[in-house]
């Protein structure tokens, strides 16, 4: 059966339709799962929403997607999206990247194994372990998959661990310049935490002011989501040339935030740090953030855009389903065993 890991990936259910003489009828639906309760299975098909009651699914199980991207797209988006993370320290292991910012976020305190480390798979891996011991924090690699697999079999080998997975979700820049249809799925209930409304019930959200620099309260709410912002941190958030600061306000008081940059040769809108105060959640907040965001990166050139989510964070992973994101591919970080 499924769990909460697989929302946001394809998936097959073969689900009981009825009985005729005695015998058992099913029918199977492949799409994404967009929704795992209790009670019910919801995911989005070519012939749109379907909701299956649990009691009724005979088998489901996560399915490889209908097109995985090639090698070089996982290698460019990967790329762009360590541009939109600047590391205040770096380092070259061959084409591989190390990356460190005093322990603040593993993107930005991690290996990115893409590529040639220009000597022998286990030489290199004891190579980034030095690389990070001489920093004094633990040795951390971010593997995509499945364009690293063959690393991810020798942390295996190693006994280094997996925190949880992360989709690197992305959609075309025109699917965001416009409000989506977000009404709830027939009998799905109420919407996830900030899940988008309908453009009708969006029109009274306040406008989304973009920056080139955080101001004190947009920093406060990024700090109170990723525990504390050192100046390594402030390095990682405005060391992209290309970057704008999101911030949603009503009566003056700051109630949505976001960050974007465009890199990967322009190509790319990163979106980052999405984050509503929970008081002010429920209104389409986050939404609107997104979509200005996206029209300030259709102004600088990009077509796509890109966000990077734990696959276990459904609430998150149902906004960025209902705005049009989809999953490119996932990542792991693998941490080295204690010394």
């Amino acid at each position: 059966m499924l769990r909460q890991q697989d929302v946001g990936h394809r998936i097959v259910v073969r689900r009981i339709v009825g009985i005729r003489e005695g015998r058992t009828l099913f029918s199977d639906a492949l799409g994404e799962l967009v929704e795992l309760s209790e009670t019910h299975i919801t995911l989005s098909t070519d012939a749109g929403p379907l909701r299956v009651p649990v009691a009724e699914v005979h088998r489901a199980k996560r399915v490889p997607p209908a097109r995985r991207p090639t090698a070089a797209a996982v290698v460019a988006l990967e790329l762009a999206a360590d541009e939109a993370w600047p590391a205040p320290v770096r380092g070259r292991l061959g084409d591989w990247r190390l990356r460190w910012a005093d322990g603040w976020t593993g993107r930005a305190n991690s290996a990115l194994p893409v590529g040639d480390p220009d000597r022998p798979l286990p030489a290199a891996l004891d190579a980034v372990q030095r690389w990070y011991a001489e920093r004094g924090g633990p040795a951390l690699v971010n593997t995509p998959l499945p364009l690293a697999a063959p690393v991810g079999a020798e942390l295996d080998a190693r006994g280094w661990t997996s925190r949880p997975p992360v989709l690197v979700q992305t959609v075309p820049l025109r699917a965001l310049t416009v409000p989506p249809p977000a009404t709830p799925l027939p009998g799905t209930g109420p919407l996830p935490a900030d899940a988008p409304l309908p453009a009708d019930a969006a029109a009274g959200v306040p406008p989304v002011t973009l920056v080139d620099a955080p101001s004190d309260d947009w920093l406060a709410i990024a700090a109170g989501r990723k525990g504390g912002l050192p100046d390594a941190a402030r390095q990682v958030l405005t060391g992209t040339p290309r970057v704008r600061f999101a911030e949603l306000r009503e009566d003056g008081r700051l109630l949505a935030v976001g960050r974007g940059t465009v890199t990967g040769g322009g190509r790319w809108l990163g979106v980052s740090l999405l984050e509503t105060v929970p008081q002010a959640r429920r209104r389409g907040l986050a939404a609107a953030v997104v979509r200005a965001l996206a029209g300030w990166g259709a102004a600088e050139g990009a077509t796509h855009a890109f966000l990077q989510v734990e696959q276990s964070n459904t609430g998150a992973v149902a906004l960025y389903r209902g705005l049009g994101f989809t999953t490119h591919h996932t990542y792991l970080t693998r941490v080295a065993p204690a010394a």
